[in-house]
């Protein structure tokens, strides 16, 4: 620059206000120069237009007529970018208000514009402590800025304007609220500091600034009325520090403290977000809920019971499932339990008698622990009921205990038992439409046979002539009883006709029983014979005409064709999430394994369609009603940082970087917020935590979900932040400061 271009220049400046139509003018008409080296004092009567001409000349006001020059450089065509550049690489404000962060230390408002202009963290502490010591607050360095007085305020503000080291500090009243010992103490230091940079304030007591100034300048109504050099200064060369961005560790730096440090503005914004992640989880899980129960109501024509945890299993290898491999299945992860009896999980039973009916199917006693009515069982042919307890059946307990009953198969099969069955307990669920009949595993076995029996295809064999015959058959069927030894066989003596002769006993009967699973075969010799004078005495049994024509074989003989192991058994999962997992553990360990919720007919699919486009459009209206209720409630929980995000903007912060602080602190409120509820949910998976409420949302979730949520809701905050910054923008730096002030 040369030494006659002033560094800053107004010519026909003029500054006006709108208001509701109506236009003030700020000042008209003004032209000044200033240089370096002056400490130049702006005095007038309120509403002069003083401090309007140093905003003006700040950079943080524009105006409407005329052209002010920086360093010669006209700046009518300046855009916010230029003048935040300006303010950033010329300007040192120094306010009646002190425009400091209160919430921050002595330091860090110091630091906060250093960090703004490009230093790095780690090469400024020297700096900063110095200009502490200078300003003479050494020992409140590390003290909150609200816990000062006014005068250390100000000294405060002076040092964060040297810190800057630009060319020109400016100075709005700068002893306006000080006694007058701080007074003459700041108004010297501004003097020192005027001997190589410009110094301009404006003040209204220009006795306490009279023996520093080296000029005097008048307002009276928005004009220069007197402009008087009181001392000969000397025009120095101009040097401009090239400043440099704010680094991107220091945005973090600065948004994780702008977080933290108005604790009750966290708590408080931390409570708004922790809201938006529990409507948003809370509404999306019961959609996700409603899906999973309309899907459900898909059916299966071989399997009843269409669990979405249930998968079937068979060996590979066709061979049996030993309690060995039971074992190895219990050891897999997201196993909740195994159905070695698989089949009575999709074949209905009927418990009844002359007085009571019960239908539906039949379990495990083992993992019963306690009754609604009545006791546990004592002994293997005691039985319990789960049903619900507007059951009609169910009305008069007490006389249900003393009964007897019989169990059927669907299929009209009496499962025979040495001893009649008795009901001894009643647990009530009124959510079951189906009655749940608990037994013992002595009354499991025997209906394990009978449904093998039901199930296989039976031939017999004599002399040559085979007969297929049916399991609902008498003619021919195979029954066990406790009179026949094993390897005999004692059989009506109306099929004598059979045999050579006319005569059966001696012969040999070959009975063949086959399924999917296995095949087995025994051959038996028929020692007698029945008819309806002796069947009674021979085999106990009263009813001929309903039992003419069956083969009675031992019980030993009958258990080795029926009494088989495990083919086929069913694995719940845990929860439907884990179900591809656990069946993909399943295959490795060699089994056949089916799906049963990959195996349901939807009938249903229209519905889920329609309920999928409707959780999309409830997502999106509640994003956007979310979205605003939001940046509403955050807007007024944050009204005090406006102040904050204002004096960055006056300290040369420019629009991006105060929109990148301003999304760092929310979104690092959101994350926490988002966090921490999801740690509460690791907690339930961990069954450390249990609420009602957590364990149901959780329920119907995956992992996929969560992320498409954290997504959804990161967006959203990220927009509510772009949308709250950009408020700070509508106006000038100065106006938008004193809207929040």
């Amino acid at each position: 620059m040369s030494k006659e271009t002033p560094l800053l220049k107004l010519k026909n400046v003029s500054k006006f206000y709108y208001n509701k139509g109506l236009v003030a003018s700020g000042f008209s008409k003004v032209s000044l120069e200033f240089n370096l080296g002056e400490f130049v004092v702006i005095t007038g009567e309120s509403g002069s237009g003083k401090s309007t001409l140093l905003n003006v000349l700040s950079g943080i006001d524009s105006y409407e007529e005329g052209e002010m020059y920086i360093n010669g450089e006209e700046t009518s065509h300046y855009s916010e970018a230029d003048f935040e550049d300006y303010r950033k690489t010329y300007i040192g404000n120094i306010f009646q208000a002190f425009n400091l962060v209160n919430s921050y230390t002595v330091y860090q408002n110091i630091e906060l514009v250093l960090l703004l202009n490009g230093y790095d963290k780690k090469n400024v502490h020297d700096r900063i402590i110095d200009l502490i010591k200078k300003v003479d607050l050494y020992k409140y360095r590390n003290t909150r800025v609200s816990r000062l007085s006014g005068g250390q305020k100000q000294r405060v503000a002076i040092a964060r304007a040297l810190a800057k080291d630009t060319p020109i500090i400016i100075a709005d009243e700068p002893t306006g609220n000080l006694d007058s010992k701080s007074a003459k103490s700041v108004v010297k230091l501004l003097s020192e500091i005027a001997s190589d940079k410009l110094v301009i304030i404006v003040t209204h007591n220009y006795d306490q600034v009279e023996s520093y100034a080296t000029r005097k300048i008048e307002m009276h109504d928005g004009k220069v009325r007197e402009d008087i050099i009181l001392k000969d200064t000397n025009k120095k060369e101009i040097v401009l520090y090239n400043y440099k961005n704010i680094s991107f560790k220091n945005k973090i730096r600065l948004g994780i403290r702008n977080t933290f440090n108005i604790l009750p503005k966290f708590l408080l914004t931390f409570g708004v977000f922790l809201f938006v992640v529990l409507a948003f989880l809370d509404t999306y899980s019961s959609f996700r809920k409603l899906e999973y129960q309309e899907s459900k109501f898909g059916y299966n024509n071989f399997f009843h019971n269409t669990s979405d945890e249930r998968i079937i299993i068979n060996k590979k290898d066709g061979s049996f499932i030993s309690d060995n491999d039971f074992k190895k299945i219990e050891n897999l992860n997201n196993v909740s339990y195994i159905e070695k009896n698989d089949i009575l999980l999709d074949t209905q039973f009927y418990l009844n008698n002359d007085n009571y009916y019960f239908n539906g199917y039949v379990e495990s006693i083992k993992n019963i622990t306690e009754v609604s009515e009545g006791r546990l069982p004592e002994n293997e042919y005691e039985v319990l009921i789960k049903g619900n307890e507007y059951d009609y059946y169910l009305q008069n307990v007490d006389k249900l205990y003393e009964q007897n009953f019989k169990l059927y198969s669907n299929y009209g099969n009496e499962i025979e038992f040495d001893k009649p069955l008795k009901v001894v307990g009643v647990i009530y669920d009124n959510e079951v439409y189906e009655d749940t009949i608990f037994v013992s595993d002595v009354i499991l076995d025997n209906i394990r046979k009978s449904l093998n029996e039901i199930y296989s295809k039976l031939k017999v064999t004599l002399n040559d002539n085979v007969y297929n015959v049916n399991n609902y058959e008498t003619y021919m069927n195979v029954t066990p009883n406790k009179n026949v030894n094993p390897g005999e066989a004692i059989v009506s003596n109306d099929i004598n006709y059979l045999c050579k002769n006319s005569w059966c006993r001696n012969n040999d009967i070959k009975i063949e029983i086959s399924n999917i699973y296995f095949k087995e075969s025994i051959n038996v010799n028929i020692t007698n014979l029945y008819t309806k004078n002796n069947i009674s005495s021979m085999l106990g049994i009263k009813d001929y005409e309903n039992n003419n024509g069956r083969i009675y074989i031992s019980y030993e003989d009958y258990n080795k064709l029926y009494n088989k192991n495990t083919f086929q058994s069913s694995v719940f999962a845990n929860d439907v999430k884990n179900v591809d997992s656990l069946a993909n553990d399943l295959d490795n360990l060699g089994y056949k394994v089916l799906k049963m919720k990959d195996s349901t007919i939807d009938e249903l699919g229209q519905i889920l369609k329609v309920i999928k486009i409707f959780k999309f459009i409830v997502t999106i209206v509640l994003c956007i009603v979310l979205f605003f209720i939001t940046y509403f409630v955050i807007k007024l929980i944050q009204k005090s940082k406006n102040v904050y995000y204002s004096t960055v903007r006056i300290l040369g912060g420019s629009k991006k970087v105060i929109k990148d602080l301003i999304t760092i602190e929310l979104m690092n409120v959101f994350n926490l917020a988002y966090f921490v509820f999801i740690m509460f949910i690791g907690l339930c998976h961990m069954n450390i935590l249990h609420t009602e409420f957590l364990d149901d949302l959780i329920k119907y979730l995956s992992l996929k979900d969560y992320i498409l949520i954290y997504l959804i809701l990161s967006v959203m905050s990220y927009l509510i932040s772009m949308r709250y910054s950009r408020k700070l923008f509508k106006t000038s730096a100065m106006k938008a400061y004193n809207e929040e002030v």
